[in-house]
């Protein structure tokens, strides 16, 4: 390691020990991608405020969400624990268990005043009750701060003024009180107005399209109207760090700005490849974070919690499985600091409904990942099912826009297929990518002879960790994941054509006194 453990802990534990508690602005995008951000080196979007953070504190380079989906990787974030540890939520629209604890309700009970708004954990149904109060919990983020709005400038962006919000929050919140806030717009995801590109007088020679995607007007202009949705959520950033500096708060609030997952495109959002699940993450905090630094470290989804825990001196849940980064955010040098911060996991299992496996119906496509430095390693473990979701009924895990459209469009044109293939076609048991010289996943490197005893490695390596986390996936009760029930039952009647089909009873069925819900 690069820096003393006993002189960080001499630094950290002075301020707590003067009674100093940090606020906490968290901050996070719904859908926007890593390389759309200034800080890693995008041009075509324009994201001043992310960029201030990370200029004005640190920057992650190798920051991962655990899961690419709203709400299993939001989970992650609020529980501490990875995807496969949490159960029902390890799934997107759950009905999420009581029996999780979520830091902002922890922090609440040692005195922070806690609020959220716009999206905080979601799609689902919550019903848990407030730390043991006899109303219900507003959300795993905390109590909602919606009330405030405007005219938004385009077609597709919500009507929230978020950065408002948390003003409002700020002026109801007593001076002597520390805060934690969630500011979660619902930008950049879906859906956009059409050609808002054209509106906004932007040039499509600008846009950067991925390898696997063919480059044409269509997907450019695409790319160019989620590009405005991006700079929105990053002008609330940017209002958000001037309401703190006006209310005097900024210097001591550890800010993070991040994103659940990649963009709402094809490949990307719900997919285990590297855009999907290799996030935006800068963080700011006044002088105890030494400015302009860059981390290389891999952190993930589930070390939130812990870190956040800790930053306040909040004693740690036995719940939490991640691992604080405090470290990393106080320390003096860039690059990798700790040697053994070197790999993450990553893993989904079902996403959306849709995808069927003989009789059963929304069954998951369960898949896990380990991403290092030099490669990232995929486990399909049902490769013959289809990994968006079966075609005849509208690849579902996979967000409508014109861009899913053009490809779904050349599905049987021999020439252009490739591309179709590329976003929806099924996957073989294991891949592997280069992530030096490919960082856009396009080449499987996982049948290279010459590689195989790489592969092998990286999945003894993999396989050993996710038994040691509990993962039922590879403990060999992993159907147990395409059981727990899709919150939208009447969708899934409708889409089946089952009035009758209900997926909660059909689990009770299976695995009696566990509970779903």
């Amino acid at each position: 390691m690069k820096f003393s453990i006993g002189l960080l802990f001499g630094l950290w534990m002075s301020p707590l020990m003067a009674g100093d508690q940090p606020n906490i602005l968290f901050i996070i995008a719904d859908d926007a991608s890593r390389d759309s951000f200034g800080a890693y080196g995008c041009q075509y979007v324009k994201t001043p405020g992310f960029d201030r953070i990370a200029r004005e504190g640190v920057l992650f380079t190798q920051a991962y969400n655990c899961n690419p989906k709203c709400a299993p990787a939001r989970a992650c974030l609020l529980t501490g624990r990875y995807s496969w540890q949490l159960e029902e939520a390890c799934n997107h629209n759950p009905f999420l268990s009581e029996k999780w604890k979520f830091y902002p309700y922890l922090l609440e009970k040692h005195g922070y005043a806690i609020g959220f708004t716009g999206k905080g954990w979601g799609p689902g149904i919550w019903n848990a009750e407030d730390a043991g109060k006899s109303r219900k919990a507003d959300n795993p983020a905390g109590h909602p701060w919606n009330q405030l709005q405007k005219k938004p400038p385009y077609k597709g962006i919500n009507s929230i003024d978020y950065a408002a919000n948390f003003e409002a929050f700020l002026k109801a919140t007593p001076e002597n009180k520390p805060f934690c806030f969630w500011l979660g717009t619902k930008e950049p995801h879906r859906g956009y107005g059409l050609d808002n590109w054209k509106l906004d007088g932007r040039d499509l020679a600008d846009v950067v399209v991925p390898e696997y995607y063919p480059d044409n007007e269509t997907i450019r202009g695409d790319l160019a109207d989620y590009a405005i949705e991006v700079e929105w959520y990053d002008k609330h950033i940017a209002q958000a760090l001037k309401h703190l500096e006006a209310h005097g708060k900024l210097e001591n609030t550890l800010i993070i700005a991040t994103s659940d997952h990649g963009m709402p495109f094809p490949r990307v959002k719900g997919q285990i490849y590297d855009d999907g699940f290799h996030v935006p993450f800068a963080v700011r905090w006044g002088d105890r974070i030494k400015r302009g630094r860059m981390v290389t470290d891999f952190v993930t989804f589930p070390d939130l919690a812990p870190t956040l825990l800790e930053v306040t001196g909040v004693p740690l849940d036995d719940q939490m499985t991640g691992r604080s980064f405090l470290p990393q955010l106080v320390a003096a040098d860039s690059g990798r600091l700790d040697a053994k911060r070197d790999h993450t996991l990553l893993g989904k299992e079902r996403h959306d409904i849709g995808r069927t496996d003989g009789e059963l119906l929304s069954v998951a496509y369960p898949s896990r990942a380990l991403r290092n430095d030099q490669y990232l390693y995929i486990r399909n473990f049902e490769s013959h099912r289809w990994p968006v979701g079966n075609p005849e009924y509208g690849l579902l895990n996979c967000d409508d826009s014109p861009t899913k459209t053009f490809l779904t469009n050349r599905a049987h044109d021999p020439a252009e297929k490739q591309w179709y293939d590329m976003s929806f076609g099924k996957r073989p048991k294991q891949q592997l990518f280069d992530m030096q010289n490919d960082p856009d996943c396009v080449e499987d490197l996982a049948g290279d002879p010459a590689l195989a005893e790489t592969v092998n490695k990286l999945w003894l390596q993999l396989k050993t960790e996710l038994k040691a986390q509990g993962d039922p996936r590879v403990l060999g009760e992993g159907e147990i994941f395409d059981y727990y029930p899709n919150c939208r039952i009447d969708r899934q009647q409708k889409l089946y054509g089952k009035p009758d089909y209900d997926p909660v009873q059909i689990f009770q069925e299976k695995f009696g006194n566990q509970s779903p819900d």
